[in-house]
């Protein structure tokens, strides 16, 4: 594994790399990496000849300026955990951990990038400017290490949904590669942001996804409203039944019932029965915003 912080050596390595006509794989990620930003690495590694890892929080996509502040920066402890992957030191592998002058030498980038319908569900309102500022540094990305394949982990659904119109516009030859969730062993999703929650709050969070499975198997019986009502409902008053230590609760923002292609919210099963369905969730809990999906 070699670390490389400018672009201008990335964009040398990765010329080189193209002379000898290797296949490229990039994982975009922000550090603060768990075994779900490995599994995307290990998979990479498997289908390409080099891999590409990028370790930036990308502040243009943050409409919180708060979140932004408390994200994670874990920059050493990532690059030992990458180097701890036995593929690592067998393929080659670049850990680009640039800043953001060297990411955006010109400042702020002024690009502004329109979804359409996928962006204007979920995520989307409720964080304005976030998916074009992920455009932004995607296709950053893409420009630099020009990958045949690029990996996202599904937790992130409507920003996969967002990456695919980006290639879509930009026409781009790139491999859109979505990877399954991560979950810790009591069920929760892996994500950087769990490191901010108490030890109580780590405790109660599982829920989340015990709740989605749970509606998972409602679906079998009951219409797509009375499961979305119940879920939100289910979290609202999880501290009403259960011991909840300190006062804590979640507060759900949302849980919506998508098709999975298109994110539009369906009305009945019947509506899915080409692309199939999604549920997607955020949470707050102890002041940390947590998301998860349920495939129908």
């Amino acid at each position: 594994m070699k670390q490389i912080v400018k672009a201008a050596e990335l964009t040398a390595a990765i010329e080189e790399a193209k002379k000898q006509g290797l296949e490229i794989g990039l994982v975009p990620t922000m550090g603060a990496l768990h075994q779900g930003h490995l599994s995307l690495i290990e998979r990479a590694l498997k289908e390409n000849d080099l891999v590409v890892v990028s370790l930036f929080v990308n502040p243009i996509q943050f409409n919180n300026k708060e979140d932004l502040e408390k994200y994670p920066r874990t920059i050493e402890a990532d690059l030992a955990l990458i180097a701890s992957l036995p593929q690592a030191r067998a393929k080659e592998l670049l850990a680009f951990t640039p800043t953001v002058d060297e990411m955006y030498p010109q400042g702020e980038p002024k690009d502004v990038y329109h979804f359409g319908p996928v962006e204007e569900v979920m995520e989307g309102p409720r964080r304005p400017g976030h998916f074009s500022g992920v455009a932004v540094v995607v296709r950053r990305l893409f420009d630099l290490a020009q990958p045949r394949r690029a990996y996202f982990g599904e937790k992130d659904y409507q920003q996969i949904a967002v990456i695919r119109s980006l290639l879509e516009q930009i026409k781009y030859p790139i491999e859109l590669v979505p990877c399954p969730i991560v979950r810790a062993d009591d069920g929760l999703a892996l994500s950087s942001r769990n490191m901010r929650l108490s030890p109580e709050a780590r405790a109660m969070a599982p829920a989340i996804n015990a709740t989605l499975e749970q509606a998972a198997e409602m679906a079998e019986y009951e219409e797509v409203d009375d499961v979305k009502e119940w879920v939100l409902d289910t979290l609202s008053s999880y501290h009403e039944i259960n011991d909840s230590p300190n006062g804590l609760k979640f507060e759900p923002e949302y849980f919506e019932i998508v098709d999975a292609i298109t994110l539009q919210p369906i009305a009945s099963w019947a509506d899915a029965e080409k692309n199939g369905a999604v549920g997607c969730i955020a949470v707050w809990l102890d002041g940390v915003r947590l998301i998860d999906i349920v495939k129908f």
